[in-house]
C-alpha cells in the first residue's frame, strides 16, 4: 500500500478552511488502498498528527516521519493548502526538488495562478477578456480621481495575492477608496482595482479526470451580499447553484475558455476558475489552483453533480500524480 501526506494548514488566513478540506480528503480515500497521514504545515510547526491527534515532527530534509522508531517515508503528498505555502508555487518546487509526487500543478502554474494580475496578463493575448483593472504596489501615491477615472465606481479592491475573499472590499465611493486599500494591504502589498461587472457569476471546474481534461458541471453563485466574500463562501451567505442557469450556449462557451486556459498553461490537477458574464461575454476573474475541498465546496459539488464521488475525485489525483 502506498503511503500518501495529505498536506493542510498554511501560513494564510486560509489555514483554517485547509485544515476542513484535507480532514475531508482524510475522510474519503479508501483505507484499503492508501495508508493516509495527515500533515499539518503551520508556521510554527511540520507535523503528522495521528488519529489520537498526537502529533510527530516532519523532517524537512526529506519530508519523512519517524513513529516509534519507523521511519516513514511517503509516495504521494496530496496538497489541500490554500494560499502559501500550498497554492503559490513554494511546497510545488520542494516536493519537485526530493523527487516526490504531488497532486496540484507545478510550482510555476502555481506561482502565476496566485498571482491575478500576471495570470490575467498572460491569458490577455489569448483573446480571455477580464475586468479593467488599476494595479498599486505598497508604498505608491494613491491617485483616488485617476483609480476612478480608469475603473469607475463601483470597484472592487482586492489584495493580488490571497484567497477565500480576504481583505476584499466593494467600493461605491471615491471617499471608500483609501480606506478599502489599507484593508488590502493586510493581507498583500500588491493591490489589484477591478471595474464593476454587473452580470453572472459563474465558477467552473477544470480536472484531469483519468487522463481526460473534464469540464466539471459550472456552478452559479448568487451572494445574499454584495459579493461572493467570506461569509458567502463559507457562511452560508450565497446560493451555489449546480449546473448553473445559463444557456447550454453559454456553459459550453464558459466551459471552452476554463478549458483552454487549463491547457494552455499546462495545468496539472483540480483548477476552479471564477468568471462574470456580462452581455453573453464571460470576464475571467481568477483560477485557484488548490480549492476548496469541504463538503460544501464547489469542486466537490461540481463533481457530484458530474456523477463523481469524493473518493473517486480524490484517488484520481493521487494516481495520475504518481504515474
Amino acid at each position: 500500500m502506498k503511503n500518501i501526506a495529505i498536506i493542510m494548514g498554511g501560513y494564510s488566513s486560509e489555514y483554517k478552511i485547509s485544515l476542513i478540506s484535507g480532514n475531508v480528503v482524510y475522510q474519503s480515500l479508501e483505507k484499503t488502498k492508501y495508508n493516509s497521514f495527515r500533515i499539518h504545515i503551520l508556521k510554527e510547526k511540520w507535523v503528522y498528527v495521528d488519529d489520537d491527534e498526537t502529533e510527530f515532527p516532519i523532517d524537512k530534509n526529506d519530508f519523512s516521519t519517524t513513529v516509534n522508531g519507523n521511519k516513514i517515508n511517503f509516495d504521494c503528498v496530496f496538497n489541500a493548502i490554500h494560499g502559501t505555502p500550498g497554492e503559490d508555487g513554494l511546497l510545488q518546487a520542494y516536493f519537485e526538488l526530493l523527487e516526490i509526487p504531488q497532486t496540484s500543478c507545478d510550482y510555476y502554474q502555481a506561482a502565476l495562478t496566485f498571482n491575478k494580475r500576471d495570470f490575467l496578463s498572460v491569458l490577455k493575448p489569448y483573446g480571455i477578456k477580464s475586468a479593467v483593472s488599476y494595479y498599486l504596489n505598497k508604498g505608491d501615491v494613491i491617485y483616488t480621481d485617476q483609480i476612478v477615472k480608469k475603473v469607475g465606481l463601483p470597484c472592487f479592491v482586492k489584495p493580488n495575492k490571497a484567497g477565500s475573499s480576504f481583505g476584499i472590499s466593494k467600493v461605491k465611493t471615491a471617499s471608500e477608496l483609501p480606506i478599502a486599500i489599507e484593508v488590502a494591504y493586510k493581507e498583500d502589498n500588491e493591490i489589484i482595482i477591478e471595474s464593476f461587472l454587473d452580470g453572472t457569476e459563474v465558477s467552473v471546474g477544470v480536472i484531469n479526470y483519468k487522463g481526460v481534461i473534464t469540464v466539471l458541471p459550472i456552478t452559479e453563485i448568487v451572494s445574499e451580499n454584495e459579493f461572493f466574500d467570506y461569509e458567502a463562501k463559507y457562511l452560508g451567505k450565497s446560493q451555489e447553484i449546480t449546473p448553473a442557469r445559463i444557456s447550454e450556449e453559454m456553459a459550453r462557451k464558459v466551459g471552452d475558455i476554463a478549458k483552454r486556459a487549463y491547457e494552455l498553461l499546462k495545468m496539472k490537477g483540480f483548477s476552479r476558475t471564477e468568471f462574470i458574464i456580462v452581455n453573453d461575454e464571460p470576464y475571467m476573474l481568477e483560477m485557484n489552483t488548490v480549492p476548496g475541498l469541504t463538503k460544501g465546496s464547489l469542486i466537490p459539488q461540481q463533481a457530484t453533480a458530474g456523477g463523481i464521488s469524493l473518493e473517486d475525485l480524490f484517488s484520481n489525483s493521487i494516481e495520475l500524480a504518481m504515474q
